[in-house]
């Protein structure tokens, strides 16, 4: 059974940040806490993907402005956003920033926990767009012309007409993207042609 993605949990208040892990850490979660933000920036790039529990007002910078130098790095590891000073205005930011949820200070047991179980469900749909996308960046770009093709359906005389190639050509084309993606499957191209349209992390193609 494979184990569940750690929490990263950031907040400059050790009493909060104590009695947050001991919470998460009940539930059978592994957590590890940051008690400054830059601390967490600076270590992100070698830890094990997983959930980030984030405080809204910190020293040096807040949640949202870690939030967004995350994305700026390519981060798109899901955050919850804890805060103790009701802010709407910071709340629609974090969310429209792609915050799985932003929760008030002192928070409910249950209220937390669904929150991280939303993100770690985050969590997995990114890494597994992340596979797609490193499958996607070994094709060429006449290869993923024909795999969209493909997925949507089109024979191989049809996708040859469409690009101007010989039949022999497109089917030459599929076996090359069928080597390198592991499969032969019309459902996986597709899937694959779904993910080279989804933005990726921090809205990029």
């Amino acid at each position: 059974m494979t184990s569940q993605p750690p929490v990263y949990l950031v907040d400059d208040d050790r009493a909060v940040r104590d009695a947050v892990a001991l919470l998460l850490s009940t539930y059978g979660l592994r957590v590890e806490t940051f008690a400054h933000p830059l601390d967490f920036l600076s270590r992100q790039p070698e830890l094990e993907p997983g959930c980030i529990v984030l405080d809204l007002r910190m020293p040096a910078i807040t949640g949202l402005q870690l939030q967004q130098k995350l994305q700026e790095s390519g981060c798109g590891w899901p955050i919850v956003l804890l805060t103790g000073h009701g802010d709407m205005q910071a709340c629609r930011r974090a969310f429209k920033a792609g915050a799985v949820d932003f929760l008030s200070k002192p928070v409910d047991e249950h209220v937390l926990m669904e929150a991280v179980n939303a993100a770690f469900a985050a969590l997995a749909r990114y890494r597994e767009q992340d596979e797609q996308r490193a499958l996607l960046a070994r094709l060429t770009e006449r290869e993923r012309e024909v795999l969209v093709l493909v997925a949507q359906g089109y024979a191989t005389k049809e996708i040859a007409a469409a690009l101007e190639l010989s039949p022999r050509t497109v089917e030459t084309h599929r076996a090359h993207i069928s080597e390198k993606i592991g499969s032969t499957s019309v459902v996986e191209f597709a899937r694959l042609a779904q993910a080279s349209l989804e933005p990726g992390p921090g809205g990029n193609p």
